[in-house]
């Protein structure tokens, strides 16, 4: 994995349910995305930021620019996840993020890495889809 930027690593944990699972149990491999996606707004909210609010009060949101996904092992219907966030460059428009899904053992710890991708974010106005400047008390929350 790249290296972080500090020593922050940002992590949210998920269960794996029925919607999630192809026929067989296994998770269908797009949800992976929909998995990192939930971990980077929980990432945000816990440095004081949510999406409606940068949305709404700034006029400015985030968009995927860029993806890499690896797919290692697969999860199963029922497994709880650990999906986290690594902030591995960023400027003032954008920045990488490095995501990990964990399967989680019987002794509630990460046990087996089941995918891990790069992710490029990118701040828009919310009015126009423009890139802009993400806030400066964004930027120094995040770092």
């Amino acid at each position: 994995m790249p290296q972080a930027i500090g020593d922050d690593v940002f992590r949210s944990r998920i269960r794996v349910y029925w919607e999630d699972t192809d026929a067989g149990g296994i998770v269908f491999y797009a949800n992976y995305l929909k998995y990192f996606e939930r971990a980077r707004t929980e990432w945000l909210r816990a440095a004081g930021f949510s999406q409606q609010q940068l949305r709404v009060d700034r006029q400015v949101m985030f968009i995927v620019a860029e993806t890499r996904v690896r797919y290692l092992l697969p999860a199963r219907l029922d497994d709880e996840l650990e999906i986290s966030v690594v902030r591995i460059d960023g400027g003032r428009v954008g920045m990488g993020l490095a995501q990990q899904a964990w399967r989680i053992g019987d002794d509630g710890q990460p046990q087996q890495l089941l995918c891990e991708g790069e992710i490029r974010i990118a701040c828009v106005d919310a009015g126009t889809f423009r890139p802009c400047r993400i806030p400066n008390d964004l930027l120094d929350a995040l770092e």
